[in-house]
């Protein structure tokens, strides 16, 4: 492991502003309340919620569908 700190926000969609892609390659886990989450499209930290997407849905543009959840968010590096 390295001592580089993970984002306060981090989202898997390529056109954000908050897209990493070297970070996403290297594998984030997310643990929001105590659970581990692996469907988590968008997270951040400080304002204390995740993104999640809702099955095999889309929106009119292709997007898949998603709910914000709020509550304790912890990253880490698999």
């Amino acid at each position: 492991m390295t001592d580089e700190p993970l984002p306060d926000r981090l989202c898997a969609n390529p056109r954000s502003p908050y897209y990493n892609q070297s970070l996403l390659e290297r594998g984030i886990g997310i643990r929001f309340n105590g659970a581990e989450k692996t469907n988590v499209e968008e997270y951040c930290i400080s304002e204390g919620w995740i993104r999640v997407t809702l099955g095999q849905a889309t929106d009119r543009h292709g997007n898949p569908m998603t709910q914000k959840l709020k509550g304790t968010v912890e990253p880490y590096l698999k």
